[in-house]
Protein backbone atom coordinates (compact mmCIF):
# COMPACT_ATOMS: atom_id res chain seq x y z
CA UNK A 1 0.00 0.00 0.00
CA UNK A 2 1.40 3.39 -0.97
CA UNK A 3 1.53 6.28 1.46
CA UNK A 4 -0.84 9.15 0.70
CA UNK A 5 1.04 12.45 0.18
CA UNK A 6 0.39 15.15 2.77
CA UNK A 7 0.61 18.87 2.04
CA UNK A 8 3.01 20.91 4.17
CA UNK A 9 2.73 24.63 4.76
CA UNK A 10 6.31 25.86 4.36
CA UNK A 11 5.51 29.37 5.63
CA UNK A 12 4.24 27.95 8.95
CA UNK A 13 7.15 25.52 9.25
CA UNK A 14 9.61 28.32 8.45
CA UNK A 15 8.18 30.47 11.25
CA UNK A 16 8.39 27.55 13.69
CA UNK A 17 11.99 26.72 12.75
CA UNK A 18 13.05 30.38 12.86
CA UNK A 19 11.60 30.54 16.38
CA UNK A 20 13.78 27.58 17.34
CA UNK A 21 16.81 29.15 15.62
CA UNK A 22 16.37 32.35 17.63
CA UNK A 23 16.59 30.28 20.81
CA UNK A 24 19.94 28.65 20.12
CA UNK A 25 23.46 30.07 19.96
CA UNK A 26 24.12 28.75 16.44
CA UNK A 27 21.14 30.72 15.09
CA UNK A 28 20.01 27.82 12.95
CA UNK A 29 17.44 25.07 12.83
CA UNK A 30 16.46 22.46 10.24
CA UNK A 31 13.90 19.79 9.52
CA UNK A 32 13.72 17.15 6.82
CA UNK A 33 10.59 17.73 4.73
CA UNK A 34 10.97 14.88 2.22
CA UNK A 35 13.14 11.80 1.90
CA UNK A 36 12.58 9.50 -1.03
CA UNK A 37 14.57 7.00 -3.01
CA UNK A 38 16.42 9.61 -5.04
CA UNK A 39 15.81 12.97 -3.30
CA UNK A 40 16.09 14.48 0.12
CA UNK A 41 14.73 17.92 0.99
CA UNK A 42 15.52 19.81 4.16
CA UNK A 43 14.09 23.15 5.27
CA UNK A 44 16.87 25.11 6.96
CA UNK A 45 16.54 28.39 8.84
CA UNK A 46 19.23 30.88 9.83
CA UNK A 47 18.86 34.05 11.87
CA UNK A 48 20.38 37.23 10.39
CA UNK A 49 24.18 37.01 10.50
CA UNK A 50 24.24 33.24 11.15
CA UNK A 51 25.97 30.95 8.69
CA UNK A 52 26.67 27.47 7.52
CA UNK A 53 30.48 27.67 7.38
CA UNK A 54 32.48 26.36 4.42
CA UNK A 55 31.53 22.78 3.65
CA UNK A 56 31.80 20.33 0.76
CA UNK A 57 29.07 20.19 -1.85
CA UNK A 58 26.94 17.14 -2.42
CA UNK A 59 27.25 15.74 -5.96
CA UNK A 60 23.94 17.35 -7.06
CA UNK A 61 21.90 19.81 -5.04
CA UNK A 62 19.83 22.98 -5.23
CA UNK A 63 18.90 25.76 -2.83
CA UNK A 64 15.58 27.63 -2.94
CA UNK A 65 14.86 30.61 -0.68
CA UNK A 66 11.45 30.53 1.04
CA UNK A 67 11.90 33.51 3.36
CA UNK A 68 14.47 36.29 3.83
CA UNK A 69 17.79 36.71 2.06
CA UNK A 70 21.01 34.64 2.00
CA UNK A 71 24.46 34.84 0.45
CA UNK A 72 26.01 31.64 -0.89
CA UNK A 73 29.77 31.97 -1.41
CA UNK A 74 32.62 29.94 -2.83
CA UNK A 75 36.26 31.06 -2.82
CA UNK A 76 35.71 32.65 -6.27
CA UNK A 77 32.06 33.79 -6.38
CA UNK A 78 29.04 34.74 -4.31
CA UNK A 79 25.32 35.01 -4.96
CA UNK A 80 22.74 37.03 -3.02
CA UNK A 81 19.45 35.18 -3.08
CA UNK A 82 16.02 36.26 -1.87
CA UNK A 83 12.49 34.84 -1.68
CA UNK A 84 11.68 32.77 -4.75
CA UNK A 85 15.30 32.45 -5.93
CA UNK A 86 16.47 28.95 -6.84
CA UNK A 87 20.06 28.00 -7.62
CA UNK A 88 22.14 24.93 -8.35
CA UNK A 89 24.73 24.54 -5.61
CA UNK A 90 28.22 24.81 -7.11
CA UNK A 91 30.55 21.79 -6.90
CA UNK A 92 33.12 23.76 -4.84
CA UNK A 93 33.24 24.18 -1.08
CA UNK A 94 30.80 26.89 -0.13
CA UNK A 95 29.16 28.70 2.76
CA UNK A 96 25.69 30.16 3.28
CA UNK A 97 25.15 33.31 5.35
CA UNK A 98 21.78 34.80 6.32
CA UNK A 99 21.55 38.49 5.42
CA UNK A 100 18.07 38.58 7.05
CA UNK A 101 16.30 35.90 9.06
CA UNK A 102 15.95 33.30 6.32
CA UNK A 103 14.48 29.92 5.42
CA UNK A 104 15.57 27.85 2.44
CA UNK A 105 15.05 24.40 0.99
CA UNK A 106 18.08 22.25 0.28
CA UNK A 107 17.34 19.49 -2.23
CA UNK A 108 19.96 16.74 -2.56
CA UNK A 109 20.08 13.89 -5.04
CA UNK A 110 20.74 10.69 -3.06
CA UNK A 111 21.51 8.06 -5.68
CA UNK A 112 24.97 9.37 -6.60
CA UNK A 113 28.07 9.94 -4.53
Amino acid sequence: MTKKPEAQNLAELSRELLGRARGVRSGRSAQSIFTGTYLRQVLLTLTAGSELADHDSPPEATLQVVEGKVRMSTAEESWELSVGDHIEIPPQRHSVTALDDAAFILTIRLDIS
